[in-house]
């Protein structure tokens, strides 16, 4: 998450990293040709706050899932406890 907030490009997958250096080459090209490169900047922002998004839906998941795993191995060790031979 941080390397994200850190713009580094190691986090992105492939569709969000063509979008990052598509947005990186035309904004390059407006700006040799003397135009604003506004455009480009939206892009790219937009293209990291995607990564970022996706990042926190997957860690959210993960999460989720560690915590579904958790409470069913407490589950499990609370039945096995409770099934003594007493």
């Amino acid at each position: 998450m941080e390397a994200v907030q850190n713009r580094e490009m190691w986090p992105l997958d492939g569709r969000e990293r063509r979008a990052v250096l598509g947005a990186l080459a035309s904004g390059s090209y407006r700006i040799t040709r003397g135009d604003s490169p506004a455009r480009a900047e939206r892009k790219i922002e937009t293209a990291w706050q995607s990564a970022e998004t996706r990042l926190i839906a997957e860690i959210v998941a993960l999460q989720a899932e560690r915590q579904r795993i958790v409470h069913e191995a407490a589950t499990a060790n609370a039945s096995k406890k409770s099934s003594g031979w007493w």
